[in-house]
């Protein structure tokens, strides 16, 4: 069998980040037809079909998911030899980055995000992806994802971690409709609005569950940017991280929070990304700036995995 042909390669491992052959011709900026005919021969070469079509998506098969791994990082290690990531340069830079996010996140993390690129004179373009906890993992691993903040666990050693703020959950509640102060029985008579856990917030549904409260849960939606606005209008209660419901009393003066009667706190927002020597050296830089400009301080070691 002759040699391997890196740029065959480079367009496997694109072409299985971007599940699509068109997303794939335009991240290496060649025609469809070319990234056609080099599956063409990839399959001649590793004896399976590599990738089938699913819809419109071109799905991978089990041979495609081993290779994977290994021809990522080799591609990986050989871009880091042949560049200088010290000489990269933010100022200018204007490539796509793509950030995981939750609703949460989005609202929150988002605004000091794009202040610490003006500050960088970088100007990419930043993708905010609605995050997945349940798909988060792979499309990290596959480059779908470039960083993501979290509060889900993702325990892998094929993913970077550090936690970057702890998180103390306060119920939220219309100034008009006040909460009693707090004690066992301050949601005596109240109804609750609870937010989907697909973003990987479990700490409502799991104290509702806890304290008895769930059959008092009177609207369950899957956004968190709902739940200020109908707060605003009815005597329902939202329980929310504390720099969430800060933010919404910003935009809502007529909304109060008030500390619960159990202990608040649940698993700290975490940044990840894919493991060091599978980053680009844009990549690097771009979780640096995240790191700092969403970091509480509380945290000292950056280097948790």
């Amino acid at each position: 069998m002759a040699p391997a042909d890196l740029n065959q390669l480079r367009t496997f491992v694109v072409l299985y980040e971007m599940r699509s052959l068109t997303g794939a011709a335009d991240r290496l900026h060649v025609t469809q037809p070319t990234v056609s005919y080099t599956l063409a021969r990839l399959r001649k070469r590793f004896g399976d079909d590599l990738f089938r079509r699913e819809g419109h998506v071109m799905a991978p098969t089990p041979r495609a998911t081993q290779l994977f791994g290994p021809l990522h990082e080799a591609l990986a290690q050989i871009d880091a030899t042949v560049t200088d990531s010290a000489a990269f340069d933010p100022e200018g830079f204007d490539g796509e980055l793509t950030l995981g996010l939750t609703s949460i996140g989005e609202q929150t993390f988002l605004p000091p995000i794009m202040a610490a690129l003006a500050r960088a004179s970088a100007s990419p373009h930043l993708v905010a992806k609605r995050l997945d906890a349940e798909a988060a993992e792979e499309e990290l691993v596959r480059g779908a994802i470039d960083v993501a903040l979290t509060v889900s666990v993702m325990d892998t050693a094929r993913l970077w971690r550090t936690p970057v703020r702890g998180v103390e959950w306060v119920a939220l509640t219309s100034r008009a409709h006040p909460l009693p102060p707090t004690g066992p029985g301050m949601f005596e008579g109240r109804r609750f609005i609870r937010v989907s856990t697909r973003g990987g917030h479990v700490f409502p549904r799991q104290a509702l569950v806890e304290h008895g409260l769930t059959p008092q849960v009177a609207l369950t939606v899957e956004e968190h940017s709902t739940v200020p606005a109908v707060l605003v209008s009815t005597d329902l209660v939202a329980l929310l991280p504390r720099h969430v419901a800060d933010v919404f009393c910003g935009w809502f003066p007529s909304l109060e929070s008030a500390d619960l009667p159990w202990p608040g706190a649940s698993t700290p927002v975490a940044l990840y990304t894919r493991r060091e020597m599978n980053l680009s050296p844009a990549q690097r830089w771009f979780r640096r700036l995240v790191l700092h400009a969403v970091s509480s301080g509380e945290f000292t070691d950056d280097a948790q995995r």
